[in-house]
């Protein structure tokens, strides 16, 4: 932990300079993030270029490189910190009710201006392998452990089967919301994500016994 700098005495009535280091670091490094959203949702991934964003956000190239060692992980940092703190699951003692609404979220931002981003980092991830693997590194990894353990309590409460594939499952669930943002075959709304929910989840319940023939 950095060790603070002991007080200096301020005789003489002249102001103490404060240590611009960190405060000037953070308000850089939160400057290039904003630009980078920006342009990114103007010009798209192609045309987006490390120059223009240190210029944008009035920095220096390598003040950009200090924090990212690429444009990929650059844009995947800042598509993320926008979106993360809105797409939390939360814990309502319902995995349906937990999985709808985090669902709702995404569709929700995939509405937004952030939508437009997200389309960009999708269609320059099928040319350009460093920025798919940000993308899944830094925002999709990170949703999908919350994911996991929203699901492994469903399957503690006795909502799902316990040997249900969660990869399969999760893939089941938010597939058709990709496909359907891409492709625009038909409307990506809350009435949707709510039918999905349940006949994908519904199809992972724990399976009854059936009764044997001729009890009574």
């Amino acid at each position: 932990m950095r060790q603070k700098a002991p007080a200096q005495s301020n005789r003489g009535g002249g102001r103490r300079k404060h240590s611009p280091g960190r405060p000037r670091s953070e308000h850089a490094r939160v400057a290039i993030l904003s630009s980078t959203l920006k342009l990114l949702g103007e010009n798209g991934f192609s045309d987006l270029a490390i120059e223009d964003v240190a210029a944008h956000a009035n920095v220096s190239k390598a003040t950009v490189y200090r924090w990212w060692p690429n444009k990929a992980a650059l844009i995947a940092d800042a598509f993320a910190g926008s979106t993360t703190g809105k797409l939390h699951f939360p814990d309502t003692g319902s995995v349906y009710t937990d999985m709808s609404q985090q669902m709702r979220q995404v569709v929700k931002i995939f509405h937004s201006r952030r939508g437009r981003i997200v389309s960009a980092i999708l269609g320059g991830g099928q040319s350009d392998r460093d920025l798919i693997a940000a993308f899944r590194e830094r925002f999709l990894w990170p949703r999908r452990r919350e994911a996991y353990a929203t699901l492994r309590r469903g399957i503690l409460r006795g909502e799902l089967r316990a040997n249900v594939d969660l990869d399969l499952l999760l893939d089941s669930l938010y597939g058709p919301i990709y496909m359907r943002f891409l492709i625009r075959h038909d409307k990506l709304t809350p009435d949707f994500v709510d039918r999905l929910c349940e006949l994908v989840l519904g199809g992972a319940r724990p399976y009854r016994k059936s009764r044997a023939r001729g009890s009574n």
